[in-house]
């Protein structure tokens, strides 16, 4: 073997041999940056995650706040509607009432029939004495049942929205009072105090 043929032989063992050295410098250099290149974009992703939970959490707490708006919306709306009713069923029962004793009327019913040109003929006064009997449409039992049911259909059996009803029944009573002019005629006086025993009997405050 000549000078040339010792030569290639000599390169070919260094080459091999720094393949054989440098391979795992460069796998384990890759596996490297594999590893921190995996980290980091686990660190993102952990950081992404935890964006979105606020983003969340923040949404929630939108909603809840929403609800929660709403709900006091609707309070408000079934206790206007109760009012209303009861200013509107106090004043025709208020009504009723001057009709059926128009002939020995107070002052103050006349004052509230007074307010437009006002005839009763026996049949009307006949009728608005039955309306306002004991068992009739506008007497005392009928009346106040009808509010309480009105009550109860707006709140259920809820004791703390049953009270927000009576607060609205009362303030619907003075406004009819405000409407009449005065002090509501006795029949509509004993219909308050039915209401609001039966307010009691529906909060647990008294026995049924």
């Amino acid at each position: 073997m000549g000078v040339n043929g010792v030569t290639e032989v000599t390169n070919n063992i260094a080459t091999a041999y720094t393949s054989t050295v440098t391979a795992p410098v460069e796998d384990k250099k890759k596996d490297t940056e594999v590893k921190v290149k995996t980290e980091a974009a686990a660190v993102y992703e952990k950081s992404d995650d935890s964006s979105q939970k606020a983003s969340q959490a923040t949404k929630k707490e939108t909603d809840r706040t929403k609800i929660i708006q709403q709900l006091k919306a609707d309070d408000a709306l079934r206790q206007q509607q109760l009012m209303d009713i009861v200013h509107k069923m106090m004043g025709k029962q208020a009504k009723s009432y001057g009709i059926a004793n128009v002939d020995n009327s107070d002052d103050s019913i006349w004052k509230f029939l007074a307010k437009g040109d006002f005839t009763v003929d026996a049949a009307t006064k006949a009728q608005a004495q039955e309306d306002i009997s004991e068992d009739g449409y506008w007497g005392v039992k009928q009346t106040s049942s009808r509010i309480l049911d009105f009550a109860k259909a707006l709140a259920g059996d809820n004791p703390e929205k049953l009270e927000q009803m009576r607060a609205a029944f009362e303030k619907g009573y003075k406004d009819a009072e405000k409407t009449w002019g005065g002090e509501l005629p006795d029949i509509s006086k004993q219909t308050f105090d039915a209401v609001m025993k039966g307010f009691d009997e529906l909060t647990g405050k008294t026995e049924n």
